[in-house]
C-alpha cells in the first residue's frame, strides 16, 4: 500500500518523566485528534498512582485508549497490543481523526510499526532448568550471561527482570542466536503511515530529580494505599507483570517484609532512573526517529512535523485538514 494511502499515525516516544502525556494531550488541544496508550502497566485497572494514568476529566476531554483495559491478574503481550492498537487506530481515523500513540514501552511500538519476529514457544523443559540456575547462581549472574551472550538486550533488561531474562535466555538456548538478532528479523508492520517523534531530555540530571519528585508525589497522592489494595486481593504475587511495574514492586517488597519503607523509595527512584536510561539507548538505536527538545519549544516542533508530514494527505482525501481543528 502506499504511503499517501495509508491512515497516518503520530508515535510520540520518549523516556519516563519526559513530559510524553502532556505532550500528546497539547498536541490533540491542536489537532483533530485521539490518544492510544503505549503503556503496559496503564492498561491494568486499579493503577492509576503510579503510572500516572490520566484522570477521568481529561480522559472525557480528549478520547483515550487502551488504558484499564486488563485486571491486574492478566498477561498482556505485544501480540495483543498490536491487535488492540491496530483496531483503536482503525476507529479513529474512520473518524477522520488523528491517531496520537504515546507511552515507554518501546516492544509495543516496535511490534505495531515493524511487525512481530516469528519466536519459538516456550518450552518447559529449558525454563525449568533456567529457574534451577537461577536458584543456585542468582538472577544477576545470569543477567551476566546474558550481557556477555547480547549486550544490546541485556541493556534493555534489569538484573531482578527474571521474567524477561528468562525469555531470552531462553531464546538463546532454543535458537543459538542472540535475542537481538531475532528480534530484527521482524514481519510485516501495520500498514499506517507512521511519524515516529521522540521526546529527548535537554538535561538528564533534570530528568533524574523530576523522576524522584514524580515519585515522591505519588506517595502523597496515595501510591501506597493502591499497592496495598492490590496485594489485599491475594491473587496476586510478585511473579505478576502488573506487580513488576516500577514502584509497585518496591512497594510490594515494602508490605512483604523485605525492607523498610525509606529503602523502598530509594529503590524505586534508582529502578525508575535505570528504566529512563535503558529506554533512552533503545531510542537512540532505533531508526527514524524525529527528535525533539523536551523544553518550551516542544509543541512547535511536533506541530511542525506533523504537518510537514500529514497535511498534504488530509487535505482532499476525505480526512480532516490539521492545520486548523
Amino acid at each position: 500500500m502506499k504511503a499517501e494511502t495509508q491512515p497516518p499515525v503520530l508515535c510520540l516516544m520518549g523516556p519516563t518523566g519526559s513530559g510524553k502525556s502532556a505532550l500528546a494531550l497539547a498536541l490533540a488541544e491542536h489537532l483533530p485528534a485521539e490518544i492510544v496508550s503505549v503503556d503496559s502497566a496503564m492498561i491494568y485497572r486499579g493503577m492509576d498512582i503510579g503510572t500516572d494514568t490520566p484522570s477521568r476529566a481529561v480522559r472525557e476531554r480528549i478520547p483515550h485508549h487502551l488504558i484499564d483495559i486488563c485486571d491486574p491478574a492478566e498477561r498482556y503481550n505485544a501480540s495483543r497490543f498490536v491487535a488492540d492498537a491496530t483496531a483503536a487506530v482503525e476507529a479513529i481515523t474512520a473518524r477522520g481523526r488523528l491517531p496520537i500513540l504515546v507511552g515507554g514501552t518501546f516492544l509495543y511500538f516496535r511490534a505495531l510499526v515493524q511487525g512481530l519476529s516469528p519466536m519459538p514457544g516456550a518450552d518447559p523443559d529449558v525454563r525449568a532448568g533456567l529457574q534451577a540456575e537461577a536458584a543456585e547462581r542468582g538472577w544477576p549472574a545470569l543477567h551476566a550471561e546474558l550481557a556477555r551472550i547480547d549486550p544490546a538486550t541485556a541493556e534493555r533488561i534489569a538484573p531482578g527482570d527474571a521474567q524477561r531474562l528468562e525469555r531470552a535466555l531462553e531464546l538463546v538456548r532454543l535458537t543459538g542466536r542472540a535475542p537481538s538478532d531475532l528480534h530484527t528479523r521482524n514481519g510485516e508492520g501495520a500498514e499506517f503511515d507512521f511519524l515516529n517523534i521522540a521526546l529527548w531530555p535537554n538535561d538528564r540530571n533534570l530528568l533524574a530529580e523530576r523522576l524522584e519528585k514524580r515519585f515522591s508525589r505519588m506517595l502523597e497522592q496515595g501510591l501506597l494505599d493502591e499497592v496495598k489494595t492490590l496485594r489485599e486481593r491475594g491473587d496476586l504475587d510478585e511473579s505478576c507483570p502488573a506487580v513488576r511495574a516500577v514502584g509497585y514492586r518496591q512497594l510490594w517488597q515494602y508490605l512483604e517484609g523485605d525492607c523498610d519503607l525509606d529503602e523502598a523509595r530509594r529503590r524505586a527512584v534508582v529502578a525508575t532512573r535505570r528504566y529512563a536510561k535503558r529506554q533512552m539507548t533503545w531510542l537512540r538505536g532505533e531508526p527514524g526517529i524525529t527528535r525533539v527538545t523536551a523544553d518550551e519549544t516542544a509543541l512547535e516542533a511536533a506541530l511542525e512535523a506533523v504537518r510537514r508530514r500529514f497535511d498534504r494527505a488530509f487535505t482532499g482525501t476525505g480526512h480532516v485538514n490539521m492545520a486548523g481543528q
